[in-house]
């Protein structure tokens, strides 16, 4: 099993060596970075993070700006880790973006224990950490590019539809409910679950060589959708949980 990936966006190069030299030492794979853009270009070149430390003062990019770029290409679960206490920012942050908010300076073990926390309530893949993630011979997803790879055809994703697919993919072989894809998709909005079918559909008919009859997802009607994963990878999936 592969280790949790952290990334930590921080221009301090001091916190980043506190927080990659403490966390590497109880097991996670934590890579520092110093700025947005920067960021950026590892997830495109080597994949998701399980997780993301990001601080809001970032020389060339705000926190929410980058957190935002990061959620249009998957769901990945935000924690930002900053100076500011002002109460506006950290409930948009919040609201909008991170799953918490932990105010410089903090206690190390407490970083930890906010990181437990958030990877507890939101599963996470292995395999979804690779730069094009392989679900069978015949589906490939590149999420840091917004595509998918479908019998060697290539087909771009709307962020909307990365979104809900990554979802899906983190929560392979189990249901997931209607309210909580609208909730990771369109946390400030109100949305209905026709515009979640909407989206579904359009996201079957690039996925599904029949969307009409879907190999991948499947609809449990009044309830939600299930990712269904090949045997092979749903015994790699149930055996880390």
């Amino acid at each position: 099993m592969n280790k949790t990936r952290v990334l930590v966006v921080e221009d301090e190069s001091y916190i980043c060596k506190l927080i990659s030299d403490f966390m590497t030492t109880h097991g996670y794979d934590v890579i520092t970075v110093g700025d947005g853009p920067e960021a950026l270009d590892y997830i495109r070149d080597n994949g998701l993070p399980h997780i993301a430390l990001i601080d809001l003062a970032l020389p060339s990019m705000h926190g929410f700006e980058l957190s935002s770029k990061i959620k249009a290409m998957a769901d990945v679960p935000i924690i930002f880790v900053t100076s500011t206490s002002d109460t506006d920012t950290i409930v948009q942050g919040l609201r909008r973006y991170a799953e918490d908010f932990i105010v410089k300076p903090f206690e190390l073990r407490e970083l930890e224990a906010r990181i437990e926390a958030v990877l507890a309530r939101m599963p996470s893949l292995d395999y979804a950490s690779e730069p094009v993630v392989k679900i069978d011979d015949h589906l490939q997803v590149d999420f840091a590019h917004n595509r998918l790879i479908v019998g060697g055809k290539t087909y771009s994703l709307t962020p909307t539809e990365s979104i809900l697919l990554h979802v899906l993919l983190r929560n392979a072989g189990r249901v997931v409910e209607n309210r909580m894809l609208i909730g990771r998709v369109w946390p400030t909005e109100d949305v209905f679950e026709d515009t979640l079918r909407v989206h579904m559909h359009r996201l079957r008919r690039k996925l599904e060589s029949d969307s009409h009859h879907p190999h991948y997802i499947r609809t449990e009607r009044g309830i939600g959708y299930m990712f269904t994963v090949p045997l092979s990878q749903r015994r790699h999936v149930d055996g880390e949980r």
